[in-house]
């Protein structure tokens, strides 16, 4: 057993939103063999509550407090400065401080970072401890993506932190034993962005828990009686999310209910940003935060993943597939989980496409439960979290055998 350094920069628990189920799911799986010392932040007041539990699962916890709106302010500051705006962001001087004490105090052997944004925090003790970087996404074309759907100045500041983002990934890249992406396609692109990390980086998937997300035959369904519900779920403070549920709403959702007269949009998920909640009215449900996502899930007709603005995997279509229900999504989602509609995962690559394949689901539900059934088959058989986060463990192993060779 080795002493290990975690730094993630949002609370990984509870796991209910995309990079927080990763996270989650990589504690746990550097837990069954070391003692983690875990550094993060909490931007979520709401996460507060959830600090006690996470205390128990990891007594060496650290977290810093992080305001949105100080720390929007602090980081554009950076403007002036070169420099990724990410990291001024994030700068916390009492969390420096807890890794440099922690790693002095307690042998720390390596550090594992999830996401660029803690790099800073773990750099300083390289080539001592060793570091491994999981960036999941190539955040700074995600930036550089922004920039194109944004008008100026944001478009320019977007495009600035593509930049410099990426200059700062790829020297991470250099400085880290090895670096993880969450998709093959993922790596490509990196590669093909800092050539010079070649035989340094990998893909490591994610994973769906497959027990907490299944069908359940008792639980009650959400909708009212009648009701042709097709079901949107993701955080709805989050940029893509906003523009997936916007664009449905305006150029897939009225032929849809041209169609199908009773069909109501759900949008589920938590803190919806004004423009989100300004969609609701006749067709369209915006929840906010609910107790349970699996029901809105299990009873939907059918579940869309619209996502222009898309890095890696979403976890939100392998988890609509472990509920056994069909999703429609566009190609670029579709592509990097290598389903197909044969194995209840739809590719819609316009909005015409979308509204054809979520009428399809709609006119055949019998075809629609056999999809589902083979969607969440396809997901048993290829997504649990053991197997895709086992594929780190060589490269901690290698970083960890000189220490226990000398044990």
């Amino acid at each position: 057993m080795a002493n290990l350094l975690y730094l993630v920069h949002r609370l990984p628990y509870p796991p209910n939103k995309g990079d927080k189920v990763r996270s989650y799911h990589l504690l746990r799986h550097l837990q069954k063999e070391h003692r983690v010392f875990l550094g993060t932040f909490i931007d979520d007041p709401a996460d507060e509550e959830h600090l006690p539990a996470l205390k128990a699962m990891c007594p060496d916890l650290h977290v810093a407090r992080l305001h949105p709106l100080w720390a929007r302010l602090r980081s554009l500051g950076g403007l002036i400065q070169h420099g990724p705006l990410t990291l001024a962001y994030y700068r916390n001087a009492a969390l420096h401080e807890w890794v440099r004490q922690t790693a002095a105090m307690h042998g720390i052997s390596a550090s594992v970072v999830f996401s660029s944004a803690m790099v800073p925090y773990a750099m300083p003790l390289v080539p001592r401890v060793p570091m491994l970087v999981d960036f999941v996404d190539v955040d700074s074309a995600k930036w550089s993506q922004y920039a194109q759907q944004r008008r100026w100045p944001l478009s320019w500041v977007y495009a600035r932190e593509g930049r410099e983002l990426l200059a700062y990934e790829r020297m991470a890249a250099q400085r880290a034993q090895r670096s993880f992406f969450v998709t093959p396609q993922e790596t490509d692109l990196f590669l093909r962005l800092a050539p010079e990390a070649q035989g340094r980086v990998q893909a490591v998937g994610n994973g769906v828990d497959a027990d907490f997300f299944r069908p359940q035959p008792s639980t009650p369904r959400p909708f009212a009686p009648g009701e042709t519900a097709v079901v949107f779920t993701g955080a709805m403070d989050y940029w893509p999310n906003v523009d997936a549920v916007s664009w449905f709403v305006a150029d897939m959702l009225p032929a849809l209910r041209q169609r199908h007269p009773g069909l109501r949009f759900y949008i589920v998920g938590r803190s919806p940003t004004p423009a989100v909640q300004a969609l609701a009215g006749e067709g369209v449900v915006v929840t906010g935060t609910v107790a349970d996502v699996r029901p809105y899930l299990q009873h939907a007709s059918a579940v869309v993943a619209p996502l222009r603005v898309a890095r890696g995997i979403q976890n939100k279509i392998l988890e609509a597939m472990a509920m056994g229900r069909p999703v429609v999504t566009v190609p670029a989602c579709a592509e990097v989980i290598g389903a197909s509609a044969d194995d209840g995962l739809l590719h819609a690559t316009d909005p015409a496409a979308t509204v054809d394949a979520v009428d399809q689901l709609l006119r055949d539900p019998l075809g629609a439960a056999l999809r589902g059934e083979m969607a969440r088959r396809f997901v048993l058989n290829h997504f649990s979290w053991q197997a895709q986060l086992a594929a780190m463990d060589a490269s901690l192993n290698a970083v960890l055998q000189p220490e226990r060779l000398h044990a």
